[in-house]
């Protein structure tokens, strides 16, 4: 069956939601805190951001599960806990849906496992796999619309991400790249690189997020632009983030976020959100800014329930 959230993309720019992160740092949680353990111990204020970006006018709101694989949680002693995390944060987004009454779609994220894979690095890329799939199976099993991979900066660590979800699901698959400031990924290939690679698996949505600012990121996906059967997706950063008095500030403005989702739109992009620094407000601004371009509006959406 045809997947609602491919045939929405298909009717114009759908609107992601924010930073995750940002925000829980924002709210007091230390920078050091398993941010998606938060899930189990305070899912109140992870629930309460989803509200916020869905009363903001996001349509796709992601997972607090961005690093919540068993390399990463293994930092904290929790390597046992991936399915729980990885389900309950499903639940959470769901139940922000449902008290919100907006028909929004519940994005599963998947990031990098914090370590390399052999031969940089000392994890096989079976292991690698296998921690993708088992935190796949959680977010399917829960009941996510898609599946977003994000920031990853390596492309043989995201082909063993792509390959464990599409052994696990048939759900949309939404790839992201994190590049550097000039305009790479870590391992050296440019946009047009990933491009191929990402075709070559035939992801439904592929894109730039994190790492770099509004314009950088369009210049990247520009280059992404090839005659591809894939979508475009842009989720920026809010500009480098500045250290001030110990916190962490990021200064690009709603404003600046509403002008480049008009230039995401001209350039092809059809997922548009925000990562690190980006707040609801940015959410609002690029809503506003994304109507005044379209006249669709989000298809009513029959959602299965609750497992």
């Amino acid at each position: 069956m045809r997947s609602p959230f491919l045939d929405r993309l298909e009717r114009g720019p759908l609107l992601g939601d924010g930073a995750m992160g940002s925000q829980l740092y924002a709210r007091g949680v230390p920078y050091d805190r398993c941010f998606d353990e938060l899930n189990l111990t305070d899912p109140a204020l992870v629930q309460r951001i989803h509200r916020e970006y869905i009363r903001a006018g996001a349509e796709m709101i992601e997972t607090n599960t961005y690093g919540a694989n068993r390399f990463k949680l293994a930092q904290y002693g929790l390597e046992d806990r991936v399915r729980d995390i990885n389900f309950r944060a499903v639940k959470l987004a769901r139940e922000a849906r449902e008290e919100c009454g907006e028909p929004v779609f519940l994005a599963g994220a998947i990031g990098p496992l914090g370590l390399a894979i052999s031969p940089v690095g000392t994890i096989e890329a079976e292991d690698a796999r296998r921690a993708f799939r088992e935190q796949a199976d959680a977010l399917l099993e829960a009941g996510a619309d898609l599946i977003v991979l994000e920031t990853f900066g390596d492309l043989q660590e995201l082909r063993e991400a792509i390959v464990a979800v599409q052994a696990a699901c048939d759900l949309p698959i939404v790839a992201q790249v994190s590049l550097t400031d000039d305009g790479r990924l870590l391992t050296g290939e440019g946009p047009a690189d990933v491009a191929r690679l990402l075709a070559s698996f035939q992801v439904d949505v592929m894109g730039v997020n994190c790492g770099v600012g509004p314009q950088s990121t369009l210049d990247a996906v520009q280059q992404m632009a090839l005659p591809l059967f894939a979508q475009l997706s842009a989720m920026p950063n809010a500009g480098a983030p500045s250290r001030l008095e110990g916190r962490y500030l990021y200064y690009s403005t709603p404003e600046y976020f509403a002008e480049y989702a008009r230039r995401f739109v001209d350039a092809g992009v059809r997922l548009i959100g925000g990562c690190c620094g980006t707040t609801p407000a940015h959410v609002t601004a690029m809503r506003q800014a994304l109507a005044e371009q379209t006249t669709d509006r989000p298809p009513t959406i029959a959602f299965s329930a609750p497992p």
